[in-house]
């Protein structure tokens, strides 16, 4: 049974996005088989510069996984797909951030704050709490995507706040005429994983829409808590997004909606449901032929419930930023990238105790930041980059951040870069609002915000050297980073307020390399070390594995077979020998993807149908995390076990 369902405007709050990193340089998934290898390797990034370029170009160290690597490889989430990356590691936290993507072990705080996502290139923040991105990882509809670039390293020169130790944005495909496809996918028990898109075309006008669920069979597991004992919990995992994409001409408009929900533990098992309304409208010109701009306002809107368990509470917040951007081409040698931006946010959260309402958290602050960049060849293949971002938001201090690197190509296949960059995560409206006492029937410690709070600083020296050739691309880098500033709470038993505390330093290097063995045969092979200590010299300061390792191997071909495997290795780690759950230990996530496409035996103009299936966690093995928040040296349930889902794929 085919299972299609189309909800694009699930809140009317959803606003308005043009941006020249929206741009689509990579062939469309129709385009992918024609292709030969060089041009399947050599893809266009727009993330690095707000410009399209090539990734030996662009000053960061980038990974991006292609179109033809998300069809090969497949997957039912953004957290599956990142999970790839070397140097992202999966984790997690006991309750307001149950999924998260730590980059390079920098975990030092309990949300995702220190990595902005972007869609399209236009930034999507939660600003209550600081970085929840759960509902992102978990739902964002993975099927409309034409690639992933990922910066690891900062970014704030021209992103901002929360763009710390990575950026990850996520580039969704344009309609390359008038298409709909239908999947559905079941499993065991009452798995389901439905998704559906369609593309319209006529002239410069065009539209792509897409949906994508998921609903994974309840894992039911015990839970050990030192207050409540044994619970045999329940723990679901289902989720819902959908993206809408118009453009005519200069004018742009997106939208998307994102919905999960799962379990938590805060002294008891509880549900939690995650939510996010993003929107960007924009309008882009070029006043001449050197010049490009573009103009765009966008909108973020969070929530997070929990409302049947300890704790009971919600939250809800807003983040709308209007932003003007200009890629100005200086001449042969010059590129300049020119923005302004104001920045408002505003956000309350709630709890909820003895039928009575108690707002704990509620504040409103604008921003606002210049930033520039100028790519300059000094000759034909060495090139230098400068710039920085200026900003003041709310009653911070002024602040500069700045960056600089060295671009050397000393022939057609190799590329060296050393580049040197700052960034910051501006403290959130709870880090600075919250005043919370909890009822004598609850119990623990407060919560209190704290107005003197500094922003988060980092920053980081990247060494990197790149080879590609038309079968081969390889990339193996050195890191080294310094956090300043950080916001943690304070360690007093009776109260717990947020403070700039401390230090900490990262160091180590990731290794990837892509190998088209032929043209059928892609092979996936990356390796990545993180080291770390605070400024009192404690190592491993953060629930991240030192040493992590990664591999796929996928068979494409011309009749239809698309059959993969993709290992994901994560080391192990110390000092959990009295967990009272299961203790985190090294462990490998080995998944599959098979599709097989019977068109070839249809009529031509017969609908296309595709049989597809898809496994996860092969192995069988469940695996806990460290519970990064209310009991260091405990774990928290992420993985139940092997799964597989197996259905059609339908096209017209």
């Amino acid at each position: 049974m085919l299972v299609f369902s189309v909800s694009l405007f699930p809140w009317p709050e959803l606003a308005f996005s043009l941006q020249p990193g929206s741009e689509q340089t990579a062939p469309s998934s129709g385009d992918i088989v024609s292709l030969d290898l060089e041009a399947l390797l050599n893809v266009k990034v727009t993330t690095a510069s707000k410009f399209s370029e090539s990734l030996s170009d662009a000053p960061g160290v980038m990974h991006v996984i292609t179109r033809d690597e998300l069809q090969r490889y497949n997957a039912l989430t953004l957290s599956e797909i990142l999970n790839r990356v070397p140097g992202l590691a999966l984790t997690t936290a006991s309750f307001t951030d149950r999924s998260m993507v730590a980059s390079r072990g920098d975990q030092t705080t309990i949300n995702s704050g220190h990595i902005l996502y972007l869609i399209n290139g236009r930034p999507t923040r939660e600003v209550l709490e600081g970085g929840i991105a759960s509902d992102l990882l978990e739902s964002f509809p993975v099927n409309i995507l034409e690639r992933v670039e990922v910066i690891l390293g900062p970014g704030s020169v021209l992103y901002g706040s929360n763009a710390y130790s990575a950026v990850v944005n996520l580039i969704t495909r344009k309609a390359d005429g008038n298409k709909i496809a239908v999947t559905t996918q079941g499993g065991v028990g009452n798995s389901i994983a439905p998704f559906g898109q369609a593309t319209f075309q006529r002239g410069a006008f065009s539209v792509v829409a897409a949906e994508q669920s998921h609903q994974d069979q309840d894992w039911t597991t015990p839970v050990n808590s030192a207050i409540f004992g044994t619970q045999s919990s329940t723990i679901p995992n289902r989720g819902k997004g959908a993206y809408l994409g118009v453009n005519f001409k200069g004018l742009s408009f997106m939208s998307s909606y994102t919905d999960w929900t799962s379990s938590y533990i805060e002294g008891e098992v509880g549900q939690a449901t995650w939510r996010r309304g993003f929107g960007d409208l924009g309008y882009s010109a070029k006043p001449t032929g050197n010049w490009d701009t573009s103009f765009n306002v966008t909108f973020t809107r969070t929530t997070l419930d929990a409302r049947k368990y300890i704790p009971d509470m919600s939250r809800d917040s807003y983040d709308i930023v209007f932003e003007w951007t200009n890629v100005v081409n200086l001449g042969s040698k010059d590129q300049l990238t020119l923005g302004a931006l104001y920045d408002r946010i505003r956000g309350a959260e709630n709890f909820y105790f003895a039928g009575t309402t108690t707002v704990i958290s509620e504040g409103t602050r604008p921003g606002e930041a210049f930033y520039g960049q100028l790519d300059h060849k000094l000759l034909d293949n060495l090139k230098v980059i400068g710039g920085f971002q200026a900003n003041k938001i709310g009653n911070l201090n002024f602040n500069v951040v700045p960056r600089a690197g060295v671009i050397w190509k000393p022939s057609a296949h190799y590329a060296v870069k050393a580049l040197y960059s700052q960034a910051f995560r501006a403290p959130s409206i709870n880090e600075t609002k919250m005043d919370y006492i909890p009822p004598l029937a609850i119990g623990g410690p407060s919560l209190i915000g704290n107005p003197n709070l500094s922003p988060e600083k980092v920053a980081t020296s990247d060494l990197e050297l790149l080879y590609g050739n038309k079968r081969v691309e390889a990339e193996i880098n050195y890191f080294y980073s310094k956090q300043t500033n950080d916001i943690v709470e304070s360690n007093v038993t009776t109260a717990g307020e947020y403070v700039n505390l401390g230090q900490a330093a990262f160091h180590g290097g990731e290794l990837e390399v892509k190998y088209y063995l032929r043209k059928d045969f892609l092979l996936i092979g990356a390796g990545s070390y993180q080291g770390n200590h605070d400024g009192s010299g404690n190592q491993n300061i953060t629930p991240v594995p030192n040493l992590g390792a990664k591999a796929g191997l996928s068979y494409q071909s011309g009749n239809g077979i698309t059959a993969s495997l993709f290992d994901v290795h994560e080391g192990p780690l110390n000092g959990y020998s009295q967990a009272i759950n299961p203790k985190p230990t090294a462990y490998d996530l080995l998944n599959s993807h098979f599709a097989y496409d019977l068109s070839r035996f249809l009529h031509p103009e017969s609908a296309g149908i595709s049989l597809t299936a898809q496994g996860n966690d092969l192995l069988d093995k469940a695996v806990w995390l460290p519970d990064w928040k209310d009991v260091p040296g405990d774990s928290i349930f992420l993985i139940r076990g092997r799964s597989v889902l197996a259905g059609l794929v339908v096209s017209f």
